[in-house]
C-alpha cells in the first residue's frame, strides 16, 4: 500500500539554498528541494553532479565541508552505503544491532529481508546479495524515519540487483519510511522510486513525478535526455 496522502503533505526533509564547495568548487548551487513524509525520491546525475554530496549533507555526514542554506531532516535516519561495511568480526546479529538493543527486533529485520536463521554466520559467509540485505536490515531496526541509499545496488549483479529491487519495494512500502535513492541507473530509479531528480551543475535540472500506470519507456526518454544522452528512434 503506498503511503496515505496526509502523510505525503508533511515534509520529511526541506532544502533552502543549500550550497556546498570543495577547494574552491562548488559542488551543490543553493538547491531547494522538500521531500514529504513517507516519498521514495532517486537521485539521478553524472559523477561528480553532487549526488553523493547532497545525501551526505542530508544525513549530517559533511561537517569538513564549506557550506551554507537552511536543512531540516528527521531525526531518526539510517544510511545504507554500496559496499554493506559489515564489521567482519562480528556476527550478523551483532551487526544489524550495533548501537541498539533488542535482539528480538533484530531478529525480526533480519527476517523481513530473508536472513531468518542466519543470525549466527560471520558476514564472510554471506554472498555480496545477503551482505546487501544485512545492511538493510541494520537500517530497518532502527525504524527510520528518512532511509538514505548511496548506490546500495552497484556491486551487484543484474540478477541480484532485480531481487533487492523488489525487496526494498516491498520494505518501504512496509515501514514507509523517506527515501532517498542515489544512483547511476537510469531503469532503476524509475522501477523504485515515485519521484526522480537530475543533478546537473550542482542545481536540480528535472524534478519528475514517475505514474505507475504510464509507459517505462515514456519516462527512460525524458531522464536519459536530461542526462545528455539521446535515444533513437531505430
Amino acid at each position: 500500500m503506498a503511503p496515505h496522502t496526509e502523510q505525503l503533505t508533511r515534509p520529511a526533509v526541506r532544502l533552502r539554498g543549500l550550497t556546498r564547495s570543495f577547494d574552491g568548487r562548488t559542488v551543490l548551487d543553493g538547491i531547494d528541494l522538500d521531500i514529504p513524509a513517507g516519498q521514495f525520491v532517486a537521485l539521478l546525475g553524472h559523477s561528480g553532479s553532487g549526488k553523493s554530496t547532497l545525501l551526505r549533507a542530508v544525513a549530517g555526514l559533511d561537517h569538513e565541508v564549506v557550506g551554507s542554506g537552511q536543512l531540516t531532516a528527521p531525526e531518526r535516519v539510517s544510511v545504507v552505503f554500496q559496499d554493506s561495511r559489515l564489521l567482519p568480526w562480528r556476527r550478523v546479529l551483532d551487526n544489524v544491532l550495533l548501537g541498539t538493543d533488542g535482539q528480538e527486533r533484530g531478529r525480526e529485520a533480519l527476517a523481513e529481508v530473508g536472513l531468518a536463521g542466519r543470525e549466527r554466520a560471520w558476514p564472510s559467509e554471506l554472498s555480496g546479495g545477503e551482505q546487501q540485505r544485512a545492511a538493510l536490515a541494520r537500517s530497518l531496526v532502527r525504524e527510520p524515519e528518512l532511509l538514505l541509499a548511496d548506490e546500495p545496488f552497484g556491486a551487484l549483479d543484474a540478477l541480484t540487483r532485480i531481487k533487492m529491487h523488489a525487496l526494498l519495494r516491498e520494505l518501504w512500502k512496509r515501514h514507509q519510511p523517506s527515501v532517498l535513492l542515489v544512483t547511476h541507473d537510469v531503469d532503476e530509479a524509475i522501477v523504485l522510486a515515485d519521484r526522480v531528480l537530475v543533478l546537473e551543475s550542482g542545481r536540480i535540472g528535472l524534478d519528475l513525478t514517475i505514474e505507475r500506470d504510464r509507459p517505462r519507456e515514456e519516462y527512460r526518454v525524458r531522464l536519459l535526455a536530461a542526462l545528455g544522452v539521446s535515444v533513437g528512434s531505430g
